[in-house]
Parts: structure tokens; C-alpha cells; sequence
């Protein structure tokens, strides 16, 4: 099967390999020529150095390579999706299922990649996402990695499940795209919290209630934008969440601790040196829960550390210290 993946990112890179494995036609598609050119030389990608890439992967820094794909997997920072799903729908046609591996949600419309993508391409091909706990680090050597294909076409969706199941990359299929894509984009700002938490030397019980509380909030907005809540504490919701909140190949983690120890958020990601999704992601996450009226202290808290420059401190003691709550939100009187 012809597949085009576009962005050379470490995760597009990593799931090229994959797709390669499986026997597919693939050509991994760069914005930056210069940067296909010198990778097509070197076969290595700087994001994976120690990775050298099959053979029969072809890498272009030509949109038009898109033409005649069956299968197209969109897997830019979600802040590039859009300019560069535009570049490439000219050359879509009907037939091509769109994959959106992105963990993200646009600023300001507050649209999901994959409302983004139906959006640029105007309706014309199925677009479905694939998520799940999966560093690109890992999945490129082959370490077993666990994933979620969702999507509302269940040909479309089992089409994705066969063409990436292999023996060291499992995937299993939902029909609750919104819960899927959601989890994906919302743990990244519960990473860069629990970031902050290590930067300040806070411990495990801390980083347990934090990882916790927020998976609460972040089902509780998933719910209500019409997700399934059984989702959340699945590959997509927790098991994400888990391994972003927990490893060091988070750049999201990687950022908050940097923050937790004092520097600027803007100073974080300049040292990290790529894109720190949870940073973006707070903007958005905060807009979606005002707009639903759906209550999230803890990405709230993010927010106006990140936005506002709230003390991370005093952010602490507010949450410790907010009124008496049920955990399961009932109430016995």
C-alpha cells in the first residue's frame, strides 16, 4: 500500500519505520527539502541519531508526493498541521484515509486535529487518529508499544489497524474518536505539571495525586464534549498519561522539571530544543473547559502558570487546599 507520512519529526519518523516494516510503499515527507536531501544521504533523522532508517524508505521535501497515497498519516506538531495539510490536499483524492497522530488542539478554535483535517480537506477523504503511550524513541527500536485507531468509519479505522499491527507495535480500535484524540492532547499539560513537580523536588505521592486528579478532570471535559469515559482509562486516556508523566523521553516532562527549578517557560523550551506540545495544549485546555463550563483546577493552575505567571508555590497551596470534595463526586447527605 502506497503511504505518505507527513512531518520528519521523531514520532513521523518512528512510524515510517513501522510502515516499513510491514511491507508498505512509504516516503516520509519533510517541509524543509534541505533536511529530506541531507537525511535521504546520511539515512539518519538528528531527533533519532542512533536510528538508522530502512532503505526502502524514500524521504521528499515535495508536498505533491502525497498523490495517489492510500494512506496519508498527518504527524506535524499540532501548531503545523493545519499550514501543512493545506499544502497537501490538493493532491488527495477520495480514496486516501487521513491518520492524524498529532496530540494537540488548535488555539483559539479549539478544533481537534482530526476536525482540522476534515476541515482543510473540506470533507473529501476519512480521517481517523491513532494515539496511545508511544515514544518514538522506543517505537524505533522496537520495543512492544501499545496504540488506539479511532474513528468513526470502521473500514476506515480497521485499515489503519492492519496496516501498523505488527509484532512489536499492537494496535487496537475504538469507535470514540473524541475521547482518543482528547486524551492525547490533554496529557501533555498534566506532563508539564508533573515536571514542575520534580523540578521543586516534590516526590512520588505528589506526582500520583497530580497524575490522578487530572486524569478526573480530563475524562470529566472528555465526557462532556462527547467522548466515552471508559476511554480515559485506556491506552489513549491513562496509559499516555502514565508514560508522558513518567519518562524522561518527555519533552513535556523534560520542560516542566526546568520550570519547577525556576527558569521561564520560554527558557524551558529553548533548552529542550523542540516542540513542547503541553505548552500549546494549556492554552487550549483551558479554553475548552470555560467554554463547557466543566471544572479543571489542576489544568486551570497550568494555565495561569504558564500564561499569567502565577507563582508554581502558591499554585500548590490553592490545590491542597480547595474545598472538601467526594472523590467520585457524590454526596452521602
Amino acid at each position: 500500500m502506497k503511504t505518505v507520512v507527513i512531518g520528519s519529526g521523531g514520532w513521523g519518523t518512528a512510524l515510517a519505520m513501522v510502515l516499513c516494516d510491514n511491507g508498505h510503499e512509504v516516503t516520509l515527507w519533510s517541509h524543509d527539502p534541505e533536511k529530506a536531501e541531507k537525511m535521504t544521504q546520511t539515512r539518519r533523522n538528528p531527533l533519532l541519531p542512533d536510528v538508522e532508517l530502512p532503505e526502502a524508505l524514500k524521504i521528499s521535501g515535495d508536498v505533491s508526493c502525497v498523490a495517489g497515497a492510500e494512506l496519508v498519516v498527518s504527524a506535524s506538531p499540532s501548531y503545523a498541521v493545519r499550514s501543512n495539510i493545506r499544502r497537501a490536499a490538493p493532491f488527495l483524492d477520495a480514496r486516501t484515509v487521513l491518520v492524524s497522530v498529532s496530540k494537540g488542539v488548535e488555539r483559539d478554535t479549539n478544533l481537534r486535529m482530526s476536525q482540522l483535517l476534515q476541515e482543510e480537506t473540506k470533507g473529501l477523504c476519512r480521517v481517523t487518529a491513532l494515539s496511545g503511550p508511544s515514544h518514538a524513541e522506543e517505537v524505533s527500536i522496537r520495543q512492544p508499544t501499545g496504540c488506539v485507531a479511532a474513528g468513526e468509519d470502521g473500514a476506515a479505522v480497521k485499515l489503519v489497524q492492519d496496516a501498523f499491527m505488527n509484532p512489536y507495535f499492537r494496535v487496537y480500535t475504538s469507535p470514540d474518536i473524541v475521547g482518543v484524540e482528547l486524551g492525547g492532547a490533554l496529557k501533555n499539560v498534566v506532563a508539564l505539571s508533573c515536571g514542575i513537580c520534580d523540578g521543586m523536588g516534590y516526590q512520588d505521592n505528589t506526582k500520583a495525586l497530580l497524575m490522578t486528579r487530572a486524569m478526573a478532570e480530563i475524562a470529566r471535559l472528555g465526557e462532556t464534549l462527547g467522548g466515552r469515559r471508559q476511554t480515559f482509562a485506556g491506552l489513549a486516556g491513562m496509559g499516555d498519561l502514565i508514560v508522558t508523566c513518567t519518562s524522561m523521553h518527555s519533552r513535556n516532562r523534560r520542560a516542566g522539571i526546568l520550570i519547577g527549578q525556576g527558569k521561564t517557560a520560554q527558557q524551558a523550551m529553548e533548552e529542550v530544543g523542540a516542540v513542547v506540545e503541553g505548552y500549546y495544549a494549556a492554552e487550549s485546555v483551558y479554553q475548552l473547559g470555560q467554554k463547557a463550563g466543566v471544572e479543571m483546577p489542576i489544568c486551570t493552575c497550568a494555565y495561569q502558570v504558564l500564561y499569567q505567571g502565577k507563582q508554581v508555590r502558591d499554585v500548590v497551596t490553592e490545590l491542597m487546599t480547595r474545598s472538601k470534595k467526594d472523590e467520585l463526586g457524590y454526596d452521602w447527605m
